[in-house]
């Protein structure tokens, strides 16, 4: 698991008919967390440590309806496959202390850097650098894993990372023969849940002189419903390898955007005068928390009585997290679709990202 798991939550506003716009914000509550395996200390014995020491893991990751999935690739079961390496690649001076550097590579990316102290304390996670290269502090540091691991042990987190205030607490449970990739191991089961910033259901399976074999983190709604469900198996023991090439353009943007007839329908940019609502779709990644997400709905041309690119309107939503995502619906008009040519401008923290175009036909 990660230092700080990110937070994911959906924000909804209507555009409503054109004559007067009433904006009007629909409350949804979806937060996500996502976590990252982390190699622990149990019984004293400390999990290797040599520069290059990696960490391969098979990661399997199911999407519950709450999440917009649309440029994702998923296999027959609706679900995501993909090799993950969690890899120390040296150390990384943090207020005058030496940290060891956890990173976390998935597909051609550096998700995530953990900053980390390992002793006879247990592991200590006192910042970690983002996808961007933000340096996020822990106040006070995190403890992941407090030493001895035996039965019936139990330790909490409450404190900060960034701006955001984590509420977090661990038990140790027995230990259990478990089967994975990488082979069977006789590891310490421990359960952990989150209540803050939003709610998650951690189990991982620790074996001693190897670290984490096994992670399944568990994110529902209130009403039970899954949101997200990641599952990491170690395929490998831990071993000493080259740092693998990182792609600069697998980098995704900050906001991703769509057009649709339903907030989960294929994207299309070509629609009748009866459409009774369009989406405008937006995902997000790497926000800042309270970012200011807008569209703006623009009449490009729609005849030669009308002016060239017209607003209309427009309505904006604030990123509660990180992956916010959401939707601007625009509602027909009571005499229906003007045919022509549109745009839809997106722009965050006032400054234009993307823009999609569309054409309404009889």
């Amino acid at each position: 698991m990660s230092c700080q798991n990110a937070c994911q939550v959906e924000t909804t506003l209507t555009l409503r008919e054109f004559s007067d716009f009433p904006k009007r914000k629909m409350r949804l509550a979806t937060l996500i967390l996502t976590a990252l395996p982390l190699a622990v200390v149990y019984g004293g014995e400390l999990i290797p440590t040599a520069d290059g020491t990696s960490w391969r893991y098979n990661m399997t990751e199911e999407i519950g309806k709450g999440l917009d999935i649309r440029n994702t690739k998923t296999d027959a079961d609706g679900k995501i496959r993909l090799p993950v390496l969690y890899r120390i690649d040296g150390t990384e001076n943090v207020d005058g202390k030496d940290l060891l550097k956890f990173e976390m590579h998935r597909a051609g990316v550096v998700t995530n850097t953990d900053l980390l102290t390992i002793d006879q304390q247990g592991i200590i996670c006192s910042a970690r650098i983002n996808l961007d290269g933000q340096l996020v502090k822990f106040n006070p540091p995190q403890t992941m894993i407090a030493s001895p691991l035996r039965k019936g042990a139990r330790w909490d987190f409450n404190g900060q990372a960034g701006e955001l205030t984590v509420h977090q607490r661990y038990d140790v449970g027995g230990e259990e023969d478990i089967e994975v990739p990488a082979g069977k191991f006789h590891a310490v089961h421990i359960h952990g849940e989150q209540t803050s910033p939003s709610r998650m259901v951690i189990d991982r399976w620790f074996a001693s002189g190897v670290g984490i074999v096994k992670d399944v983190t568990t994110m529902r709604a209130a009403n039970g419903e899954l949101l997200e469900s990641i599952s990491l198996e170690l395929a490998e023991r831990p071993k000493i390898v080259e740092r693998p090439e990182v792609k600069s353009d697998a980098i995704p943007k900050q906001l991703s955007v769509s057009l649709a007839k339903g907030r989960f329908g294929k994207p299309v940019t070509t629609f009748s005068s009866s459409t009774a609502e369009i989406y405008a779709r937006w995902q997000g990644q790497r926000l800042r928390q309270g970012a200011k997400v807008r569209a703006v709905w623009i009449e490009e041309n729609i005849g030669e009585d009308f002016p060239r690119d017209y607003k209309v309107d427009e309505a904006s939503a604030v990123a509660e997290s990180p992956r916010a995502h959401g939707a601007f619906t625009m509602a027909r008009p009571e005499v229906g679709w003007a045919p022509g040519d549109y745009r839809v401008e997106f722009y965050l923290d006032g400054v234009l990202v993307e823009a999609v175009k569309l054409k309404i036909v009889d």
